[in-house]
């Protein structure tokens, strides 16, 4: 009953992002057969494709949180703070460089491939470091991908690919037509992908002994999980650019009421991925109408904002 009411809630924000914007298109019109050409043609071309992309992009990204986190199993670990994003972006650069011309496909496999790379790089950086605080392993997340976007910008800047290394960065989807987005469906499969084997992830977020143990394959979950991670990371960024958080945000908001069973809460880990970038996506067109926030940036102040509660929390809780 609870899932239907929340299936029901991201009906209604995905219908609001189809016919509130800059555009006017009445839904009653529409109905009635009475709409304009211009309007059917900017639901069909636009809006609809817009919002089929939020819904993609958040609910994947969510996931991808969730995953990030069991595999590294700290709290605080998501693709914008793992090097996974700056990887990704890293491979798109590299493909125009090689080829301005290539195919979406190309790009994002390009993409897939750098942020599979800068996963496994934190990963095994993790594995080599004696941490002592949850908090440090984030720090190394983050500056990793410090150092990988230093590296995109000595390259884009001596190559004069400053502004396309930005438009990678803005996590924006006021571009996103029909035809530019499909990619994003890719993200569904490995999504779905990630459902199928929620409990192997589960006990994987054990720890590598105890899910030997049990006789878990721990490796080959591994670079499953990593796979998904750098699959749908590539899809997000090539599509609409970078959204940062958006893993943060929903696995922990999901753990704290529902607990850490993947099979029960990753449905709800992807209804609220996607209700949220759909209502930061109808925060950033309101805030300076009729121009538009980017979704990035609005998941930016909410997800540094939810980073410092989590932060305060935990020492709460240790005193």
């Amino acid at each position: 009953m609870r899932l239907t009411l929340a299936l029901i809630a991201l009906l209604c924000l995905g219908v609001t992002s189809l016919f509130f914007g800059v555009s006017d298109i009445s839904p009653l019109a529409l109905l009635s057969g009475e709409a304009d050409e211009k309007a059917v043609l900017v639901l069909l071309a636009s809006r609809l494709p817009r919002t089929l992309a939020l819904v993609l992009a958040g609910s994947g990204l969510a996931v991808c949180g969730t995953l990030m986190q069991m595999l590294a199993r700290n709290r605080f670990v998501e693709p914008s703070t793992a090097g996974t994003v700056e990887s990704a972006s890293l491979g798109m650069l590299i493909a125009l460089i090689i080829s301005p011309n290539m195919p979406v496909m190309g790009k994002m496999a390009f993409a897939a491939g750098f942020a599979l790379l800068g996963t496994a790089l934190f990963l095994a950086i993790l594995r080599r470091i004696p941490l002592r605080s949850v908090v440090m392993v984030p720090l190394v997340g983050l500056m990793l991908g410090g150092v990988i976007y230093s590296v995109a910008a000595f390259i884009a800047y001596r190559l004069n690919l400053m502004q396309s290394l930005a438009a990678f960065e803005s996590g924006d989807f006021s571009s996103v037509l029909r035809g530019r987005y499909e990619i994003l469906w890719l993200s569904l499969v490995m999504t779905i992908a990630a459902y199928v084997a929620a409990d192997r992830f589960t006990l994987a977020g054990l720890g590598e002994e105890f899910a030997t143990n049990l006789g878990l394959n721990y490796r080959r979950i591994m670079m499953l999980g990593l796979i998904i991670v750098s699959m749908v990371t590539a899809c997000v960024v090539v599509t609409a650019g970078v959204i940062p958080f958006l893993g943060l945000i929903v696995p922990n908001v999901i753990s704290m009421i529902m607990g850490d069973s993947l099979r029960r809460t990753l449905p709800w880990t992807a209804i609220l991925g996607a209700g949220l970038v759909l209502a930061c996506d109808i925060i950033g067109r309101i805030v300076v109408w009729p121009f538009e926030v980017p979704v990035g940036a609005v998941l930016g102040v909410l997800g540094s904002a939810f980073f410092l509660f989590l932060l305060f929390r935990r020492q709460s809780r240790a005193a």
